[in-house]
């Protein structure tokens, strides 16, 4: 039997539009886009939704062993909590919408600032924490989820007046924006882009120390992207300032949100020098210190996993980001390559 071109078409198309159906991916995207949209949805949300709970931009971690997990507090709680200190449920209104599961349940981030920090800690069972220093004890799901709350809800704290008038702003109900509605500006959450490059001569790798660093601690070269650059201007001329070398060639690896000291997207590369112009020349007003170091020293590092403690001791051998970084990526990606090589 022949099948008419125009059916055939047709009959090819279906499973693609199925799968566009039942795709949870697209399923989520589609709700989070409804509530960043309608306000009238997202406020339906608040009642199946969960909460991380935050106090002044520090979020609220439970310990489980050597894991922090950062609780989804449902919607009845938040709504304790809120009664327990003589405050409206309105306040939930100031939530930010950062995700939803699979099944489509909303997560919300709520800063509660304003009340007492001790009494939500004990009546959670947990403790507000200062994420810079939890960060890499989080599970990388809560890692994310959590990242993306504080910097957004760090971005309402800060741009809460319109940069042309001078008149409030006030934000949609998912947070997804902010409205001057004397000019009808509308402002919306910005990241900077930051280049992480890891330099490579062939043989060896260029790991850099900040003074800010844990002791010991080595990691790639990074810095902002001026206006107007490309990615490619940006790597070339970062590694020029910080370490005097040229690069000859670059590639793209992945990118990273940040949320420190506030909202960046760190964007990974590789980058390649010429063995005969590898020698480094510091920066001191950007880098503590910067050297070439063997695919053996590199190996080391990676299997090292010092304590806090250990971040204060002057004879630690340097060690690297743990694997939640994408310095981290970034240097176990050129130990494959070199095993390759050498294979």
């Amino acid at each position: 039997m022949i099948v008419p071109v125009a059916c055939h078409v047709a009959y090819r198309k279906v499973p693609s539009l199925c799968y566009r159906f039942c795709s949870t991916y697209i399923r989520r995207m589609r709700y989070m886009f409804e509530l960043k949209e309608d306000d009238d949805a997202c406020r339906q949300a608040y009642n199946a939704g969960s909460f991380f709970l935050f106090h002044n931009l520090s979020p609220f971690l439970q310990q489980k062993g050597k894991i922090l997990l950062a609780p989804k507090i449902n919607a009845a709680e938040v709504k304790r909590i809120l009664v327990k200190f003589s405050q409206s449920e309105e306040r939930m209104e100031d939530s930010m919408l950062v995700g939803c599961s699979d099944e489509c349940t909303p997560y919300f981030a709520l800063d509660l600032g304003s009340l007492e920090r001790a009494t939500i800690e004990s009546e959670l069972g947990g403790s507000f924490a200062d994420l810079r220093k939890a960060f890499f004890q989080l599970e990388e799901e809560y890692a994310t989820l959590i990242s993306s709350a504080q910097a957004l809800l760090r971005w309402h704290n800060n741009n809460q007046y319109c940069g042309k008038t001078g008149q409030p702003t006030k934000k949609n109900l998912a947070g997804s924006k902010r409205v001057c509605h004397s000019s009808e500006i509308i402002y919306y959450p910005q990241m900077s882009p930051v280049v992480i490059t890891l330099v490579s001569d062939g043989s060896r790798c260029l790991l850099v120390r900040q003074e800010s660093f844990p002791r010991g601690m080595y990691s790639a070269l990074s810095g902002f992207c001026d206006v107007g650059e490309t990615l490619e201007e940006t790597v070339k001329r970062e590694v020029a300032e910080e370490v005097g070398l040229e690069i000859e060639s670059l590639w793209y690896s992945a990118s990273q949100h940040w949320p420190f000291p506030n909202s960046s997207l760190m964007i990974g590369c590789h980058a390649m020098v010429c063995p005969q112009q590898s020698k480094i020349s510091i920066n001191r007003q950007e880098l503590e210190a910067a050297k070439w170091f063997s695919l053996e020293e590199v190996e080391q590092a990676l299997r090292r996993e010092p304590k806090p403690s250990q971040e204060r001791d002057n004879s630690l051998s340097f060690w690297v980001p743990p694997k939640q970084a994408i310095a981290h990526r970034l240097i176990q990606e050129w130990v494959k390559k070199q095993a390759v090589i050498r294979a």
